[in-house]
């Protein structure tokens, strides 16, 4: 019995399964909507008692004041120095490669977001690019701990310019991840508060007394902390609603089966919802992967997530033609995709839409969850569309700049001043008229 779900473009039943395979069945949003927006509530008109209530209420953190959530710089220092080797080479390099990543992005952006001309009246005209000044990042610690999404946050925000970083993470019975805290030191975090949830996400968009008000809050969380982000959204800025992680595998059959299926499995573990998809034109290879599946799933320590997401939200699809194959990942639009083909290059200019894509049977997507470089919160749910990687510019904010010369101010108020008129706005027509006259 197969533990992934089939689907066949050439079945009459295709498009309405690949809608459902689509479709994530969560808790009800409504239902989500009014705990939130009542813990919401009360950081915004508590504060800091709010705070310590829900993090007793809910991460069971035996604490009388937010002080007491707080971790010190001392101690985020202090975990680097009890790290294995390995481990501490492993993210200092990952730093390293993100960090060399964004600056290249940075000058990328500089030298088409930041500039300036004259024109013909000798007005100046232009744009300037400034890093934000605070900003708060969520980092996961419900079903495991993510130091990665610190540094895949943390760095490309310093490199934006960013002045403090301010990290909260939930830490349930008051579990702290060593790992975790020396991400954050050696990323270079201000200020480290143990809260999670919506509770943690009302307290960055609002301010309480011990924690500060940032401008921007990004980073992945449950369906609390996304209905949390939507909530506060237009208050503070919001990186994404970010939906369960997922991968979409395009392989024909010079791709190794084991190598597939793990793919699969590295996105399956994250949770339930988590949706893995591979996707070829050789029913050989997909029969292949199906049975390695069967036979691997029961070998994995996370073997009950696995196959719960295997079974509801993953699938093996075959296809008539490669044409075909970039139509479905088109439909996607997913978060991560895989092309493990021969020739992944001439597959490429057929894709559209998606946050992240990984060429050749060597670029494993989970390289790009930890070392790669470009980060790893990308759009998920189909946001690939509309939405982009987190990056350098996700930290920055653009200002207009505009520098009238005096007879340029005549020939652009005279302008101006007309189409104020048109529009019956008295004021704005005579402010410009002024500057016609001298």
């Amino acid at each position: 019995m197969s533990l992934i779900n089939w689907l066949d473009t050439r079945a009459d039943s295709f498009n309405a399964d690949f809608t459902r395979l689509l479709e994530i069945q969560q808790e009800n949003q409504n239902d989500v909507r009014e705990v939130v927006r009542d813990i919401i509530q009360r950081v915004r008109t508590e504060g800091d008692t709010a705070v310590v209530a829900l993090s007793r209420q809910f991460d069971r953190l035996n604490a009388s004041s937010v002080a007491e959530l707080e971790i010190g710089s001392g101690r985020m220092a202090q975990a680097v120095e009890t790290l294995r080797p390995e481990v501490r080479d492993a993210l200092e390099q990952s730093i390293a490669r993100v960090r060399a990543y964004h600056e290249a992005q940075k000058q990328q952006c500089g030298q088409a977001a930041e500039w300036s001309y004259q024109d013909e009246h000798g007005n100046t005209l232009g744009q300037l690019v400034r890093g934000m000044e605070r900003v708060g990042i969520y980092a996961p610690g419900g079903k495991a701990a993510y130091p990665s999404t610190i540094i895949m946050t943390a760095v490309p925000a310093r490199v934006a310019g960013v002045e403090e970083l301010i990290l909260v993470v939930p830490t349930p019975d008051g579990q702290i991840n060593e790992v975790l805290l020396a991400a954050a030191s050696l990323c270079g975090v201000d200020r480290m508060f143990t809260i999670g949830g919506a509770q943690a996400v009302a307290a960055l968009a609002y301010g309480t007394e011990t924690i500060p008000r940032v401008d921007k809050i990004v980073g992945p969380g449950n369906v609390y902390v996304a209905m949390a982000k939507e909530l506060v959204f237009g208050d503070v800025g919001i990186d994404m609603i970010a939906g369960p992680s997922e991968v979409v595998i395009v392989a024909d059959e010079s791709a190794d089966p084991q190598w597939l299926v793990m793919d699969l499995f590295a996105q399956a573990e994250h949770d339930e919802l988590a949706q893995s998809i591979l996707v070829s034109t050789s029913a050989g290879l997909l029969e292949q992967v199906d049975r390695l599946i069967s036979e691997k799933v029961p070998q994995m320590r996370r073997t009950s997530i696995i196959s719960q997401s295997l079974g509801s939200r993953g699938a093996l699809i075959l296809a008539d033609s490669d044409e075909e194959c970039a139509q479905i990942v088109n439909r996607i639009a997913p978060e991560h995709l895989e092309l493990a083909l021969a020739d992944p290059a001439a597959f490429m200019p057929r894709v559209r839409h998606a946050g992240a894509i990984f060429l050749g049977h060597h670029s494993a997507e989970v390289v790009g969850d930890y070392s790669a470089g470009p980060s790893h919160v990308l759009p998920t749910s189909g946001t690939a569309r509309f939405a982009s990687p987190l990056g350098v510019y996700d930290f920055q904010v653009r200002t207009s700049v505009i520098h009238c010369s005096p007879a340029g101010a005549v020939a652009l108020s005279r302008d101006a001043a007309v189409l104020a008129w048109e529009e019956g706005l008295e004021a704005h027509a005579l402010s410009a008229e002024f500057r016609t006259t001298g």
